[in-house]
């Protein structure tokens, strides 16, 4: 049994606690409230005069597909072989010692969503992991988390330089809409015990069927509106990830009831898809009632530019209380497991961290982080540089 004792306690769903208490135990939180009594011999951890937050959930990342430092050797996210690799895994080429996963314990993120990279229409399986553990394998916490597909200019500038399809916006959606095509021939085919097993088309059923939703990068308004009408039309559940022109089609996302990802926000105006990024895009979905969570989709931005990306949406005129539930349960609804994430509850993973100020203040520094309930980094216990 571990405590944490006397802390400012921002629950996220059940407002903030003065001088609360959180008790773990066997990697869950146990309970969490004012004035609880903890067990003789529990370890304590005294968070007078701090604030203790729920771990922070990165929702669209390339930890370990694109490993830093290494250089071209360690970029595995994107198969650009064939525009239509729906069969490939990120935990495949998932290098767990990036120092990318140091990073984010180091700064309050617990759990991040790996997914190939955006070179192709339809780009494999991602894979939501812990930032920490003590085996690869008890880090998995959803695999596949979804397929991700990619609409806008990188397929078409991958396989335009190629003279291959799709080097358009036509040719984008033909190949998703044929990809899903061919995934229903095979589903029918399958159910009547026919053919033999193709793994390209059976992650697609999977889509179809709606056990795993659809993760789509989309960052300009017309590309946005044809995954909705893509979507639509196969009936599968869809993210819109990087969600870059939300602003302008929040009454449609909401209408579809679609989650997405919103960022980086930090990043340049690098391509022409970006020229409209925008802080107002936050409050904008918020004001919509679209929910979302704020990502890095390091290493485009640092991992610990998360808090960074909320604070500025709050300066745009998003709320404080929306701002946290992007960083936190928001970002877990959007990989489907709020159930585990998320929150300073009662029955959910006891993921954690204590800072010495307000998350949204970027002077603000992260003292330790607790993931499964364990102490996973301390700034006392950190290396000095």
């Amino acid at each position: 049994m571990l405590a944490i004792t006397n802390g400012r306690l921002f629950t996220i769903t059940h407002g903030v606690i003065e001088q609360g208490t959180v008790l773990m135990d066997k990697g869950r939180f146990v309970a969490v409230g004012s004035d609880l009594l903890v067990p003789r011999g529990a370890r304590v951890i005294d968070a007078a005069g701090r604030h203790v937050y729920p771990g922070l959930v990165d929702a669209h990342a390339h930890h370990g597909v694109y490993a830093e430092v290494i250089g071209p050797e360690g970029a595995d996210g994107n198969e650009m072989s064939d525009p239509v690799t729906p069969h490939v895994r990120a935990v495949d080429s998932l290098n767990w010692f990036d120092s990318a996963f140091d990073d984010s314990v180091a700064n309050g993120v617990t759990t991040v969503q790996v997914l190939p990279g955006s070179g192709n229409v339809i780009g494999g399986q991602g894979v939501v992991v812990k930032t920490w553990g003590s085996r690869p394998a008890d880090r998995i916490l959803l695999e596949p988390s979804g397929v991700k597909m990619a609409l806008g200019e990188n397929p078409k500038r991958v396989y335009g330089g190629k003279d291959k399809t799709p080097s358009t916006r036509l040719g984008n959606a033909a190949l998703m809409r044929e990809a899903f095509s061919q995934a229903r021939n095979y589903q029918r085919k399958r159910a009547s015990g026919e053919g033999e097993r193709d793994l390209r088309w059976e992650i697609l059923v999977d889509v179809l069927e709606g056990r795993i939703p659809a993760r789509c990068h989309a960052h300009r308004a017309d590309d946005i509106l044809t995954a909705l009408r893509i979507s639509r039309e196969f009936g599968f559940r869809l993210t819109i990830e990087h969600c870059t022109e939300g602003h302008k089609v929040a009454s449609e996302l909401a209408a579809a009831g679609v989650m997405c990802t919103l960022g980086p926000l930090l990043s340049g105006q690098s391509k022409q898809e970006l020229k409209d990024r925008s802080l107002e895009a936050a409050p904008a979905l918020e004001r919509a009632g679209v929910i979302f969570g704020f990502v890095t989709d390091h290493p485009v931005i640092p991992t610990y530019s998360l808090p960074l990306c909320a604070a500025y949406a709050v300066g745009a005129g998003m709320s404080r209380k929306g701002a946290l539930r992007a960083l936190t349960l928001d970002a877990a609804r959007v990989l489907g497991l709020e159930g585990r994430l998320g929150s300073l509850e009662a029955g959910k993973d006891a993921d954690c961290f204590i800072a010495d100020g307000d998350l949204l203040d970027p002077r603000t520094r992260v003292l330790t982080t607790l993931v499964g309930g364990q102490v996973a980094w301390s700034l006392q216990d950190a290396p000095r540089i």
